[in-house]
């Protein structure tokens, strides 16, 4: 056998013997009081890091959703628009001939406007209700958001599973928004563009995020 060989042989060995070592070591500091205190507090803490990242991790997967779910919701209504431009400028002569006014397209305007504002709170009622489902069930939470908590898992049916939704309490209860005619306007048109399913059962309209 070569002296070199023999060289990285016995360097590989000392290596080896080096690291058990450097366990033998820690293993022993482990065992100290002290010692053992902070190594349980430093456990504590890679478990509350750990779920901290699942969450953030949820909370990604779902603004990835939400901004895939706006841009083809936008695009969708463009291209409404667009059918609505091409109506307009090829009206047939037997028609009426009718002016389109600065103050109609202010009001289509208005309309897109009214879209995106609502679509921002259902957003954030929805951040809201499930900032509170994601917490950890053994976590410290007020009265107010436990019966919120219970009253989301009392909601929930086979055909919410795996989906975001929200029911009418939950706009109440998480945005300034007021629950009327022009609000269910707003949603059929979110149907329409499938931005929103819904899931009726037990008395309940649940609004699924799609």
């Amino acid at each position: 056998m070569a002296s070199s060989d023999l060289e990285q042989i016995c360097s590989h060995i000392n290596e080896k013997i080096g690291n058990i070592k450097k366990t033998l070591s820690l293993r022993n500091c482990g065992q100290e009081p002290a010692l053992k205190t902070i190594l349980n507090k430093i456990g504590d803490e890679i478990i509350v890091v750990n779920e901290l990242l699942n969450k953030l991790e949820l909370e990604i997967q779902y603004q990835e959703q939400t901004n895939h779910s706006l841009k083809e919701l936008y695009e969708s209504l463009e291209e409404d628009y667009k059918d609505v431009e091409h109506l307009k400028e090829n009206i047939p002569p037997h028609l009426p001939q009718v002016t389109v006014t600065q103050n109609s397209y202010m009001k289509l305007r208005l309309t897109y406007c009214q879209i995106n504002d609502v679509i921002k709170e259902i957003n954030k009622a929805v951040l809201s209700k499930y900032k509170i489902l994601h917490q950890p069930k053994k976590s410290a939470m007020s009265s107010v958001a436990r019966n919120l908590y219970h009253r989301f898992i009392d909601e929930e049916t086979k055909d919410t599973k795996g989906h975001y939704f929200i029911v009418e309490a939950d706009i109440k209860e998480f945005t300034a928004l007021k629950v009327d005619k022009r609000f269910h306007v707003i949603l059929n048109i979110l149907r329409h563009c499938r931005r929103l399913s819904e899931v009726r059962g037990g008395g309940l309209t649940r609004y699924v995020i799609t």
